[in-house]
Parts: structure tokens; sequence; C-alpha cells
């Protein structure tokens, strides 16, 4: 009987030993550098790494830590893309598995900051407090999860908010020739969404380091940096950083859209936080991936972009989403930029990128240097959300706005080779030309809902046509600060409801009294002009 006691106390003994031998066991494991060059370093053996692991180099000359991204699976290789002081990697180096995805690390303290895509930051302003980490590749929430985009994205843009509105959680692409304005309808988006409650995300993807340093510089003038966080990858960085800076934008946005703003989990009784994410531009992401892939010996494709570049960009954008009430109701708004050659929206990059997204706002290189800014070309720009994303007053005086100025375009066409028009004929082209002259705005200087709609159903009601092409936008900024000065009561009752027959008679009666001074005080300069010339 004891000798059977001692059996089995001998066979706990040794259970409780192995038990502890495994917990103490290293599972990590280690091999060498075979080759390293460009960013990508092949490593032989790592039999059980996996596909997107996070890789620990140790560089045998100074013992520093240099982290890489496992790419390729091979048989008796990896490659993977190096991040950091790549430089220090050398041939015969050791590489140790970390059994974890890639993060970075995210929190409330990154507002205001410039970081680079490993979520370190770079502005010389000392560390970042970061709460939290998450991985640079998430699987986008279900259907189930979400809901459907219902709230407007205002970005002080008449021509946009009108014509092309943008949604919370919607992905709208921002396409055009370089130096047509892109950037600068992104830029002005983040400058509107001051006091909003929104966080906004710049990641800037293969621009000058000095570029970069102007767009922060603009936004700390217009107060819009405190809100706001900048993730770097400059044309300096190599084509891995380049790579994971719109997924790490994405995962910081991700932190405010799954978490309140006591940074629990959201919930029905803890709302999410709303984001913007700017991606400047997905065109040097998609040109940095197929450097990175063309090196990592990966079959081209179309282009010489490797075969997956879709999927790249589908995974990215399919992070933009509304959720839903039980899931704290947050939102991802995803602006995505693509730059196109001599306006071709037919070449590889820019048709896949148009069939991810819920829109596009396409400007046009003609428009723009005939001084229509911003740019934006009525007949192929769109929003697939519509409506859902304006308010209701927005909708009712915008409504129209997009057939008359295809009716103009089109007419302008066909009558600049003939003179005898008729009366309806030239009614619509002198309306069609007032209100695309309406559209023009300058930078920086979002308008806000009501003076938009002010000055939308300015137009709509005709008092514009009799004016002078000359005359519109005096007119109209003139008229928003009449409005706001005698008539700010007023423009407080312009909410997300429809006009009332009540306000939108106070309006047009408010909007005849300034055009009468308009023309009073036009009547009397010409007076003064001419006294003074005789």
């Amino acid at each position: 009987m004891s000798e059977a006691i001692n059996a089995q106390n001998i066979e706990r003994v040794l259970e409780q030993r192995l038990l502890d031998l495994n917990a103490t066991v290293d599972t990590q494991e280690v091999s060498t550098v075979a080759e390293v060059g460009d960013g990508i370093a092949h490593v032989a053996g790592l039999q059980r790494a996996m596909a997107g692991e996070l890789l620990e180099f140790t560089s045998s000359a100074t013992g520093k830590t240099v982290y890489g991204l496992a790419q390729n699976l091979d048989r008796d290789e990896v490659g993977a893309v190096l991040f950091g002081d790549v430089e220090l990697i050398k041939e015969g180096d050791a590489c140790r598995t970390t059994g974890r995805v890639m993060d970075i690390p995210v929190g409330r303290g990154m507002l205001g900051r410039v970081v680079n895509p490993l979520g370190q930051p770079i502005d010389g302003r000392g560390p970042i407090n970061a709460t939290h980490r998450r991985p640079i590749e998430f699987k986008a929430p279900g259907v189930i999860a979400r809901k459907p985009v219902c709230e407007p994205v205002q970005t002080g843009l008449l021509a946009i908010d009108a014509m092309v509105p943008v949604g919370r959680g919607q992905r709208e692409l921002i396409i055009g020739d370089r130096k047509t304005g892109k950037t600068a309808i992104a830029i002005d988006a983040i400058i509107n969404q001051r006091g909003k409650g929104m966080v906004c995300i710049y990641v800037a993807i293969g621009q000058k380091a000095s570029t970069v340093a102007t767009i922060r510089e603009t936004l700390a003038n217009h107060g819009a940096l405190d809100y706001t966080i900048i993730v770097s990858a400059t044309a300096a960085d190599s084509a891995p950083m380049q790579y994971i800076a719109p997924m790490a934008g994405a995962a910081i946005g991700e932190f405010f859209m799954y978490n309140g703003e006591n940074g629990e989990p959201a919930s029905a009784s803890n709302p999410g936080g709303h984001v913007l994410v700017v991606y400047d531009d997905l065109s040097k992401q998609a040109v940095a991936y197929r450097q990175m892939s063309l090196t990592l010996r990966r079959p081209p494709g179309r282009e010489a972009y490797p075969g997956d570049i879709f999927y790249l960009h589908s995974r990215l954008l399919e992070r933009a989403c509304k959720l839903s009430d039980e899931n704290g109701g947050g939102s991802l708004t995803a602006l995505p930029l693509i730059e196109t050659q001599d306006g071709d929206v037919s070449a590889y990059i820019p048709t896949n990128v148009i069939s991810i997204t819920d829109g596009q706002i396409y400007l046009q290189s003609d428009l723009f240097f005939q001084g229509q800014r911003p740019a934006v070309d009525v007949g192929i720009s769109v929003s697939r959300v519509g409506g859902d994303a304006q308010t209701k007053a927005m909708k009712q005086v915008a409504g129209n706005l997009r057939l008359d100025l295809a009716g103009y375009q089109e007419l302008q066409g066909f009558t600049q080779f003939g003179s005898d028009l008729d009366a309806a004929t030239q009614h619509q082209l002198t309306h069609g030309a007032r209100m695309t002259e309406l559209l023009k705005q300058p930078r920086f200087r979002p308008m806000a809902v009501a003076d938009q709609v002010s000055a939308l159903f300015a137009g709509n009601k005709g008092f514009l046509d009799d004016l002078d092409i000359t005359e519109v936008l005096p007119f109209r900024d003139g008229l928003i600060k009449y409005l706001n000065g005698a008539y700010s009561g007023l423009l407080s009752q312009i909410g997300d409801a429809k006009l009332s027959d009540e306000v939108a008679g106070k309006l047009e009666q408010a909007i005849a009294d300034y055009k009468n001074q308009f023309i009073a005080a036009r009547a009397q300069n010409g007076a003064g002009a001419g006294d003074g010339n005789a």
C-alpha cells in the first residue's frame, strides 16, 4: 500500500516539474540573417514564424534591437521587412520570433503630436504617454456591428457639402492630378472640425519633411492641432515605413473609435469617439509596397504592382465604419487621396480605390487653372451616401444644384459657337455662371452650415442673376457678414430640420434688404469714381 502511495507521489512531483519546466522554456525561435539589403532581410530557418509576425533582430556590432515584419514564408527562409535603423543589421546577426503581431502605442497623449509609423514622437517635444497598444492590422467590424451612415462630416467647403457630402463612417476618395488642391481640401476639412468633438489624423506618405512641417504649422495657426495627430513617413523614410504608415494611422484612429473618453471600451452607455483619417496619399503607399514586394522577389503583376495591392487597400479602407449604438456608436471616416497622371482615372491604382470607396471628389486641372477652386468636377464626382450625410436644410437648398450646374456646363459647350439664344437659354447660362462662381472658396476659410444654406438660398432665389460675375463673391461674403450681425437669431434657427415657410420668408426678406444696400453702395461708389475721374 505504501509503495503505491509513493509511486503516486513521485508521479505528481514529476508532472509538476514538467509543467514548471514548460512554463520557463523560451518558446521563441532563434536563427540568423542570411542576406540583407534595401531594408529587406532574408532569415534562414524560423520554421514556426507566422505571416505578419513581429521579428526581433539584434545587431552583433552594437547590440541594438531592430524590429521587422515577416512577409514571405518560403520553404527554407523567411523574408522580412525592417523598420528603424536598418543599416545596423548585417549578415549573420541574430533574429528571434516574438509570437505576436506588430502593434504600436496609442493613446490620448498623441493629440497634437507628430509621430512616425511606429508611434514614436518625431517633433522634439519629448516622450508620449501612450496608455494602450493596438495592432496595425485589425479585422474590420462586420455588418451586424455597424449601422448606416447618417451623420454629416462638414468640410466647410460649399462645393463639397452641397454636392458631394461626406458622412461619419464613409470612405470618400479625393482624386486628381498633382497640384490640383487635394491636400488643401483635406486640411480645410480638418480645420472645420474645431469644436465638433472629432479627432483628426493626417497620415503623410512619401512627402517632403518640409511639407509635413508646413502642414503642422498651418494646423497650429488655425487652432486645429489640439485635436489632430500627424503620422509622418517622409520620402526619406524606407519603403516599409511608408507601407505601414496608413495602417498605423488607422490603428490610432480605432483606439478613439472603440474607446470612450474614459479610455474604457465603448458601449451603449460609454459612447465611442468620432475620427477623421486622411491618407495623403495612397498612390505613394502603393509605390512603396511595389518596391518592397519586388525586393522580396514576389512576382509582379499589372504595372509591376503585386497582385495583392487591391487587397492591401481594401483591408485598410474597410476599417472605416459607423458602429452601431450597442457598440458605442463611434465612427472612423476615411479620406484617401490618389494622384492621377494627366487625368487618367482608368489607371490601375485609381480604379482599384474608386471601386473600394463610397464615392469620389474628382479635381480637374482645367478648372483649377481657370480659377475654380476647389476644382470639383461636378460630372464625375459623386457621394454614394448622398442626402443621408446632409442636414435637411442643406438638402432642401442644394437638391437641384448638381443638375443646374451639369445643365449649365452642357449648354455652355453647345452655345460657345452660336450667338442667337432664346431668353430661357440665356437665363440658364447666366444663372449657372453665377452659381458656379458662388462655389469658389479660398483656403482656410471654412463656412458654417447656416452660412452655406443662406448663400445657396440666395442663389436659388435668383438674387445673384442680375449681378456682374465679379460681384458674386463680394455679395456672398457681405451677405454672410450682414446675416451674422443683424440676423444672428435667424441663422440660429437654420439647424438640422428643413427650412419652415416662416424662416424661409424671413431669410428671403433679409437677403432682399441686404441686396438693396449692396446696390446702393455700388451706385454710390460708381458716382464717387465718376466724380473723381471728372
